[in-house]
């Protein structure tokens, strides 16, 4: 078992930046590919970032791709997501997940609670 606790969201105006940071026990997280996740009021869960299990190869959505940063830290068990140059389209809540390596969230078997992300435009 695996237990995420995401945190660092917050209400940030546009053009800002925010990190997020996933912290997690249990199993260590060397042994899973990572994700962030993200769902907005009324739309459906959407992919945004992934890194496999050494922190080498990382994938991101086209929406986040160079504003965007995913890396890990397997010593310290935590995930993090840089974000940088925020937009209003940017506000949801956002999950991490641990699981295989793969932008479908079908593929990761564990999920945080969520930290919300606001951009004010």
């Amino acid at each position: 078992q695996v237990q995420l606790i995401e945190s660092g969201g917050g209400l940030v105006q546009a053009g800002g930046s925010l990190r997020l940071s996933c912290a997690a026990s249990g199993r260590t997280l060397s042994s899973y590919a990572m994700g962030w996740f993200r769902q907005a009021p009324g739309s459906e869960r959407e992919f945004v970032a992934a890194v496999n299990r050494d922190g080498i190869v990382m994938a991101y959505a086209a929406s986040v791709k160079g504003r965007f940063a995913i890396s890990r830290d397997n010593a310290k068990n935590t995930v993090y997501l840089q974000m940088n140059s925020l937009k209003a389209e940017d506000t949801a809540l956002y999950y991490c997940a641990a699981g295989g390596w793969s932008s479908s969230s079908e593929a990761y078997e564990y999920w945080g609670q969520g930290t919300q992300v606001t951009v004010s435009s």
